[in-house]
């Protein structure tokens, strides 16, 4: 089967300007399918539209949400560098939920294999489901991080298949079998849409989740989190709604519009990342194109942040980082730190339990400086703790 047939073209009468477009603007750079399916090869990243909405909860629409993300998308300007971007069109619904996530599975993981980054465009948040699948197959653990003021855990009535719903997912992904998932992260939980349970169990599985307030106004707090994922999944609706209207779900508290944007940049910058999904988005809700704009400009910053590379993932070489060893007070145990002479991003060595590994002694976990202060005075950063734990 080819990646074409899961696929229809995009329709560049409903998307294109009168005027067309400008040479700088991406609708010029972008390689779309219009009517032969382009070639991938030599392309970077993959933009795909996912037209399911039928497990969106109270978001009905949100399957339209693609084509109006491209008309925005299209009207921006390329970066100082050479885009190598494919659209390869829309995956329309399937006949059932599952034909849906069955062909956005089969994409992202052939994608993926030829070091394609998809950028999803949704759709509901039960698409996430579908993203994660796609790693299945390539034999590796996932690091997740999921922007969203819920945390997605409510019963799944569907036991028995891998249908699921935009507010029930996260058992789907948590209770996967084989189990290939090595952490879930979420930024921006808003405490009073989380039950005490579901707490109890992010913190008995040693998972990060950071409260909106911890992030709000500091969000360089959340480069290190989003450095360490495999895969990204942001619902729209973790943007306050005077920013980011279209979305049913859309509530007064959220990140800002350029919070979002600076996210997006950290996901494209981290090296580790191989693709990306955006969610809930609905234009029924959406005042004059506004979260429209807002999504296209956050993809605009994702790219942006994906030609900015550093490739500076730890330690090769070694002459390119600095090491930093600290102890803890009443305590033999050494830390380990090492910082990126090209880019100051900082990592912590974790080690792996007594025959946890046998290609490595340690674990590497990105962190922030002040992870490194508070090791230097003589306590155990609480990442460092979470992660060992993990690793066991």
């Amino acid at each position: 089967m080819s990646l074409s047939d899961f696929f229809t073209p995009i329709d560049l009468k409903k998307i294109i300007p009168k005027n067309g477009y400008y040479t700088s603007h991406l609708g010029s750079k972008i390689d779309h399918y219009v009517v032969n399916f382009p070639e991938l090869e030599q392309m970077h990243i993959a933009i795909i539209g996912v037209q399911e909405d039928r497990n969106a909860i109270n978001n009905p629409g949100c399957s339209l949400g693609p084509d109006y993300v491209r008309e925005k998308l299209y009207l921006l300007n390329e970066g100082s560098y050479d885009t190598k971007i494919v659209d390869l069109g829309n995956i329309r619904q399937g006949e059932t939920v599952t034909d849906t996530y069955f062909a956005l599975k089969t994409v992202v993981a052939e994608l993926i294999k030829m070091d394609i980054i998809p950028v999803i465009i949704g759709g509901g948040q039960d698409l996430t489901y579908a993203q994660y699948l796609g790693y299945e197959t390539l034999e590796q653990k996932v690091d997740l991080v999921i922007v969203d003021s819920h945390f997605d855990l409510e019963d799944d009535e569907n036991i028995d298949s891998i249908e699921t719903t935009s507010t029930s997912y996260l058992n789907k992904v948590f209770l996967h079998e084989p189990n290939y998932l090595f952490n879930y992260s979420n930024l921006g939980y808003q405490t009073f849409f989380a039950s005490q349970d579901s707490l109890r169990v992010m913190e008995k599985l040693y998972f990060d989740v950071h409260r909106l307030g911890e992030l709000s106004y500091n969000v360089t707090v959340t480069e290190p989190i989003i450095r360490n994922a495999n895969m990204v999944s942001f619902d729209m609706g973790a943007i306050r709604a005077s920013d980011a209207m279209g979305n049913a779900n859309a509530t007064p508290n959220g990140f800002y519009g350029e919070e979002a944007c600076q996210i997006c940049r950290y996901a494209g910058f981290n090296d580790k990342l191989t693709s990306i999904g955006f969610y809930e988005f609905n234009p029924a809700y959406d005042s004059n194109g506004q979260t429209a704009m807002l999504l296209s400009q956050m993809i605009w910053y994702f790219i942006d942040g994906v030609y900015n590379r550093k490739k500076d993932f730890p330690l090769n070489p070694k002459s390119q980082y600095l090491i930093y060893k600290t102890s803890l007070k009443h305590d033999a145990h050494e830390l380990v730190f090492v910082k990126s002479k090209k880019s100051d991003r900082w990592w912590m060595q974790v080690p792996y339990p007594t025959g946890g590994s046998k290609n490595a002694r340690f674990h590497l976990v990105p962190c922030r400086y002040e992870d490194y202060k508070i090791a230097t005075s003589g306590e155990m950063p609480d990442l460092w703790w979470r992660t060992y734990q993990k690793l066991n």
